[in-house]
């Protein structure tokens, strides 16, 4: 008996023992899983709570956008009248720094009023078709050249499109009473020199009155009369009835003064002498103020072309020329006009150029402008010069 009360004590101890730790690992169960709740609790506080702080912030913005938007709009809406000033209690909305109208329309301004710079074009044109056939048969009208030289500009202006022209010619005809053989000279030139890719401008000289017809003050007038419209660098002087037979004959200046219609058929396609300056010739600017010009007191027919040649040959200057077969020209036959009488002075006043030369010429020329015309193939001007 005493054995198994001592047994039976035994396993009572240790039945409380076993109790007293599932009580242990109970408590702290319990313990562990209370901190976990609690854990997850704060991670979703803190997850809402920033959710929530994210909701007030775009809330914030929205509002202060469509602030913004009525304020604009209340300020272009009450905007003050000029002469009323704005209220104490309104203050000034500050708007963004723009630049000004003006400064940003500049920009695009310059790029239009600096336009890529083109290139010189060739020396020798690439557009020439060489020899022409230059007939008088059919009549043509002005109406039709205006029509197949759509590129011009009032005056008789042009200028290539695709390159800068190596030169900035002035083309001067002498004129009076020869409407025929100018539209002739209007039908064959304008697409001759826009194939040549010459920045070039056509003056007509008109003298006005019945007297005694001047070409050499006539062509001194032209000149004079074209410098005040464009900065030319060369001149070309031509006789109305006189048309190139190839356009490589190029209507331009050279190192010396050119004489451009070389072979005309009036003279069996030769030159009918070596100092021969007539028809058609090209002289620079400074070439033509070196010899001061053409002489003023050449009345009637003949002399000045002498009286030129004379003048370049004393300044040490020679003659150049094309080809006799690119010189070619064709001349409109005509009766001699009426008021142009050769002039019988005229061995005289060459035989003393060298002489006169320095007091007659572009120096001392007078003339009065009559009218100027505008026209869509040239520019006419018509000039009183004076008499005998």
């Amino acid at each position: 008996m005493p054995a198994e009360t001592v047994n039976f004590n035994l396993l009572h101890r240790t039945c409380k023992l076993v109790v007293l730790l599932s009580l242990l690992h109970i408590a702290v169960t319990v313990f562990f899983y209370v901190r976990s709740m609690d854990v997850r609790v704060a991670f979703v506080q803190n997850q809402q709570s920033r959710n929530a702080g994210t909701q007030r912030n775009q809330a914030f913005r929205h509002v202060l956008q469509q602030n913004q938007t009525r304020g604009s709009e209340q300020s272009v809406k009450t905007e003050p009248r000029p002469n009323e000033s704005p209220k104490e209690d309104e203050q000034p909305e500050q708007k963004p720094t723009e630049p000004p109208p003006e400064k940003a329309e500049e920009e695009p301004k310059k790029a239009e009023e600096e336009p890529k710079k083109l290139e010189k074009c060739p020396e020798t044109s690439p557009l020439l078709v060489g020899p022409l056939r230059v007939e008088f048969n059919t009549p043509v009208s002005l109406d039709q050249i205006v029509k197949e030289n759509p590129n011009l500009q009032p005056g008789g202006r042009f200028k290539p499109k695709d390159c800068e022209a190596q030169q900035k010619v002035a083309l001067i005809i002498p004129f009076r009473k020869r409407d025929e053989h100018l539209k002739f000279w209007l039908y064959y030139l304008h697409p001759i020199l826009q194939r040549q890719q010459l920045d070039y401008g056509v003056y007509v000289i008109n003298q006005d009155g019945d007297e005694i017809f001047n070409r050499a003050k006539l062509l001194n007038i032209g000149y004079t009369e074209a410098l005040k419209e464009y900065d030319y660098e060369c001149f070309v002087f031509s006789d109305v009835d006189l048309i190139p037979m190839d356009d490589r004959n190029t209507y331009k200046c050279f190192s010396q003064p050119r004489h451009l219609s070389v072979s005309m058929d009036k003279f069996g396609f030769r030159l009918p002498y070596n100092q021969y300056f007539g028809g058609v010739s090209s002289m620079s600017k400074d070439q033509f103020l070196k010899i001061n010009g053409f002489p003023n007191n050449y009345w009637g027919w003949g002399g000045e072309d002498d009286d030129i040649y004379n003048r370049i040959a004393s300044k040490g200057m020679g003659i150049s020329r094309p080809s006799g077969d690119v010189g070619k020209c064709r001349m409109i036959r005509h009766e001699r006009d009426k008021k142009n009488e050769p002039n019988p002075q005229r061995f005289n006043r060459i035989a003393h150029t060298r002489e006169t030369m320095h007091k007659d010429g572009i120096a001392s020329l007078t003339y009065r402008v009559v009218k100027t015309e505008k026209l869509p193939l040239y520019t006419k001007i018509t000039v009183d010069v004076g008499k005998p």
